[in-house]
């Protein structure tokens, strides 16, 4: 039988488990996320709410908390076990990007923080509190933690984030390296020379995370947090209550090719762009080969609907004036947007 000289795969971190949030505009942003995207305020500590949807195991998946400009603040991954959590902290200690350890917070037991070579802070933990509902918001399902509202848009949980990078492989290798998240899909331009994309999870999901290519040459910034949704129908029912309430739709509903994903994208009144996701496909093979797409086969980064604005290529939070090496380099076409 043949041997295969691959490394044993890292298992150590199992899901994506929290999201910072920043916002200029908290107060409009909490009324965001709370009636219309619907999701459940459960606790306030300083300048920070915590927020859940109705179907996340957690207390709390989303941290929202007032800042100067919009982006990202922690992204924080949840180890498979208190002993996994040793061993990637240890880990990244080794690699020279960790912070230190701090207490945790608000549903979250202590946690080790670090720097991905760009620049985000993330942070990996174990413990976690599992949410009880109150009398009111229990579900007679009792494999539901929290009965559907039917308030808003009422998305089901946290899904991913897609995060900028001045050097998408470099934080791509850190991903797979030191956190074990296996690499989805690519988009590779000039022969494959030009890694413009990656798509990566720990588990099942399509991708929990993604590094895309910042063409202003920023610092640690987001492109868009991503909602999860059961059926395409609740995203289509999305753009009618985002319409009614004056939220911008950037694009959709349409299907990406990338992830074969429904979506539709949009800015909640903080700046920052949002996600209502749905369909995809989930991955079981260990060993399922990356899926890797040149400039031809990308094209929009549409399947089918309207091509990408320019926003889409352009716009991230914090947004910022192009540095002037990254306004001199030829343009790199991200997504033909017309």
């Amino acid at each position: 039988m043949a041997t295969s000289q691959a490394a044993e795969p890292i298992l150590d971190i199992a899901h994506l488990g929290n999201i910072e949030i920043l916002s200029p505009k908290p107060a409009e942003s909490l009324d965001y996320f709370v009636n219309i995207l619907g999701m459940e305020n459960v606790h306030t500590e300083g300048n920070s709410v915590y927020l859940r949807g109705y179907g996340d195991y957690a207390t709390s998946t989303v941290k929202l908390t007032a800042a100067k400009a919009p982006g990202v603040g922690c992204v924080s991954w949840r180890a498979s076990s208190p002993q996994a959590l040793e061993r990637r902290a240890q880990a990244i200690q080794d690699s020279g990007l960790g912070i230190g350890w701090t207490n945790g917070e608000y549903g979250r037991g202590p946690a080790f923080r670090f720097n991905d070579p760009e620049g985000h802070i993330m942070e990996v933990y174990y413990e976690e509190t599992a949410y009880e509902a109150p009398d009111n918001l229990k579900s007679k399902l009792k494999n539901l933690p929290q009965r559907y509202t039917g308030r808003g848009i009422n998305v089901r949980r946290i899904d991913h984030l897609a995060l900028l990078a001045k050097d998408v492989a470099s934080n791509r290798e850190f991903a797979q390296d030191l956190l074990g998240l296996k690499l989805r899909e690519q988009v590779r331009f000039n022969d494959g020379q030009t890694e413009i994309g990656s798509w990566l999870s720990p588990n099942p999901v399509h991708h929990q995370m993604a590094y895309v290519t910042d063409v202003k040459g920023g610092t640690a910034r987001v492109h868009h947090f991503g909602l999860w949704v059961d059926e395409q129908q609740d995203v289509l029912r999305a753009a009618e209550i985002l319409m009614e309430a004056g939220i911008f739709i950037e694009a959709g509903p349409s299907k990406h090719n990338n992830s074969q994903g429904f979506y539709l994208y949009h800015y909640e009144p903080g700046g920052n762009r949002m996600e209502v996701y749905s369909g995809s496909y989930l991955v079981f093979a260990p060993d399922f080969k990356p899926v890797t797409w040149n400039e031809d086969e990308r094209g929009t980064g549409v399947y089918w609907g309207a091509a990408l604005p320019d926003s889409f290529l352009n716009y991230a939070t914090p947004d910022v004036e192009a540095t002037p090496e990254a306004a001199a380099a030829p343009k790199v076409p991200i997504f033909d947007t017309h």
